[in-house]
């Protein structure tokens, strides 16, 4: 009897202690599905100096000085089946040689906002806008007297509707049957000229076609990261088969809390952008041909910060 008693008194001490943490589980993960709805909002920013001094060296040289920086804001909303995501991507960078003046080494301006409606686990009816373009203005050095870009000159405004595959954080895949791309160049004289493939005279130049973009996002090892962002564009209705590409990647290498390093790479390839392939000895440019692609790499070591 004795020992009836203590089996049910163990039996029910069992169900008890089950029932507890099964609720206490509950709670949890229903606290944890709370916490991931509403705004989620942050950045990282990113500070590099570079510097050259030389005094009586006899291998020649230049003193040199050179500034880089980077600021990428999100605010991301999240309600139930609904997803915005809002990214706004900065960098600019400048160098000064002997006793040159400051020329510019890097600029950017990035936003895209992206709004998602769940269609299954983990895809989603999704519209994206995205603007792309610069500044401040760019010269052709060593010529500093004529602009060759502005902000806005040009600028790349793009809209698409399409659906977007998010399984997790770090990777997504949008995919945009029905895309509208406008080219602007807000600056008469380099409309004039019909610079970035407007038609001279015009500041806008509108094409439809599809549009895809990639991102993923993978740790390394401890500490090192590697991001990577590919766009890609048809013009349905002008050689469909030359597609634009724009692929950004960065990599970065955290020493601690604010000591970093960063390597970042673009390549572009538009079919509607002339390269300048020769120029004079004033740096005007005497030939140009189409389509070429285009490359940038950026390597910085400095402050960093993420909020």
């Amino acid at each position: 009897m004795k020992k009836i008693l203590l089996t049910l008194l163990c039996l029910t001490f069992f169900v008890i202690s089950y029932s507890q943490t099964t609720e206490a589980e509950k709670q949890l993960k229903t606290h944890v599905a709370d916490s991931t709805q509403g705004w989620k909002k942050g950045g990282t920013i990113t500070t590099n100096l570079s510097q050259v001094a030389l005094s009586n060296w006899s291998a020649g040289g230049q003193n040199s000085m050179s500034v880089n920086g980077l600021l990428s804001l999100f605010a991301n909303y999240k309600k139930e089946k609904m997803l915005w995501e809002n990214y706004l991507d900065l960098a600019y960078g400048t160098m000064k040689q002997g006793d040159a003046d400051w020329i510019k080494t890097d600029d950017k301006f990035d936003f895209t906002s992206k709004f998602g409606q769940k269609a299954s686990k983990h895809w989603y009816y999704a519209g994206l806008i995205n603007l792309k373009t610069q500044m401040t203005a760019g010269y052709n050095y060593p010529n500093t007297t004529d602009v060759i870009s502005k902000f806005l000159a040009p600028g790349y405004l793009l809209g698409a509707v399409g659906m977007d595959y998010k399984p997790s954080d770090n990777f997504t895949a949008f995919v945009a049957p029905v895309t509208a791309k406008v080219t602007i160049v807000n600056d008469q004289t380099l409309a004039d000229a019909g610079a970035f493939g407007v038609d001279p005279g015009k500041k806008t130049r509108s094409e439809i076609g599809g549009y895809a973009r990639f991102f993923w996002k993978y740790d390394i090892m401890k500490n090192v990261t590697l991001q990577t962002k590919l766009d890609l564009f048809s013009n349905y209705l002008n050689n469909p088969q030359n597609i634009d590409v724009s692929w950004e990647t960065l990599i970065s290498m955290k020493v601690n809390q604010y000591i970093s390093a960063t390597i970042t790479t673009h390549l572009l390839y538009d079919d509607d952008i002339a390269i300048v392939v020769e120029e004079d000895a004033a740096g005007n440019p005497t030939k140009s041909v189409k389509s070429k692609v285009q490359f940038k790499e950026v390597l910085g070591v400095g402050f960093s910060y993420k909020f």
